[in-house]
């Protein structure tokens, strides 16, 4: 037992040691052992349909485009927007509907890793005959006992399985990074270290600046480089920390109400040469969730709501010479 336990540890903080040297070496070393990266895109809005799902396809594009964002990140998954049980029928009319309103339908978020699951493959075959680029995938979780170097080698094995099938397809995967104890790429350099090894243009991290904030504090620069090779989508929103019934919780806000350092953040996107298409998020609590007001009331308040979001983040583009 206790010679197990050495191994472990030994193999454990050689991959520390792995991340330290790379993050030591200045940027264009850290690019050059990455994987090649896909042509690069601009910076393009598009909302997160997550919050919309109180609407039909056809009402939820049209709001989008009054408030004025490039497109929109469809919730492909169980309880979105679009069921995967129903993709053959229902992405095609929610992609035309947001066509139609000529925004782009370039991204969506689902649930799957493993595409020969339940109806991942179809759902996948689908978006990609569709023109949908982009796909954040699930989330991959460390158990409470885990020997942390045989449990990324298991991740490396399915995430790599996945980003030969996104090559099949011509599709783009994202892997985000969730804060959170069980969540793999909570630190950001477990990730790294997965897709470096995966080294493929068609599986990456979709790098999201508040869950980064929440680990890494104002360390999430160095993290930020660390990913860098391998972020094709973004995605902003806001939080700041408070004490509820004791106990410290994150607490989700509008853009610029909270903990995120907008300002280095898009500094850096600039610096680093990081673009691409952006979902922008609303995961505090929003007027549709208010059960007193009418359906009419529900809508005008909840475009009222994206629309301060979204002027925020242009304005900070702009500010970053981003826009």
């Amino acid at each position: 037992m206790e010679k197990e336990f050495h191994n472990s540890r030994r193999n454990f903080l050689g991959i520390l040691a792995t991340g330290s040297a790379a993050l030591a070496l200045p940027t264009p070393s850290v690019a050059a052992i990455a994987r090649p990266q896909k042509k690069q895109e601009p910076i393009s809005l598009h909302v997160f349909s997550k919050h919309l799902q109180f609407l039909d396809y056809d009402h939820a594009a049209e709001a989008v485009a009054e408030i004025g964002f490039d497109g929109v990140d469809l919730a492909v998954r169980p309880k979105g927007h679009v069921l995967p049980e129903n993709v053959a029928t229902d992405l095609p009319r929610a992609v035309e509907a947001i066509k139609k309103q000529g925004l782009q339908a370039k991204m969506m978020t689902t649930a799957l890793v493993d595409p020969d699951v339940g109806h991942n493959k179809k759902l996948l075959q689908t978006a990609s005959e569709l023109g949908i680029q982009y796909y954040r995938t699930n989330w991959l979780k460390y158990p409470d006992q885990v020997n942390i170097p045989d449990f990324l080698n298991d991740c490396k094995k399915k995430l790599d399985k996945l980003a030969h099938f996104n090559q099949k397809l011509g599709l783009y995967g994202s892997y985000q990074n969730h804060s959170g104890r069980h969540y793999m790429g909570a630190p950001i350099w477990d990730l790294a270290k997965v897709l470096t090894e995966i080294n493929s243009p068609h599986l990456g991290n979709q790098y999201d600046i508040r869950h980064a904030t929440v680990e890494g504090g104002q360390a999430w620069p160095i993290s930020l480089q660390f990913i860098q090779p391998h972020i094709n989508t973004l995605v902003i929103k806001d939080f700041r920390w408070e004490k509820v019934n004791g106990k410290w919780s994150v607490y989700n806000t509008p853009i610029g109400e909270g903990m995120v350092d907008f300002k280095t953040f898009f500094s850096l996107l600039k610096q680093m040469n990081i673009s691409g298409p952006m979902s922008v998020h609303y995961e505090y609590p929003m007027p549709e969730e208010n059960r007193q007001l009418s359906e009419k009331e529900k809508l005008s308040r909840t475009k009222e709501v994206m629309k301060k979001d979204l002027d925020e983040i242009r304005k900070l583009l702009k500010e970053a010479g981003l826009s």
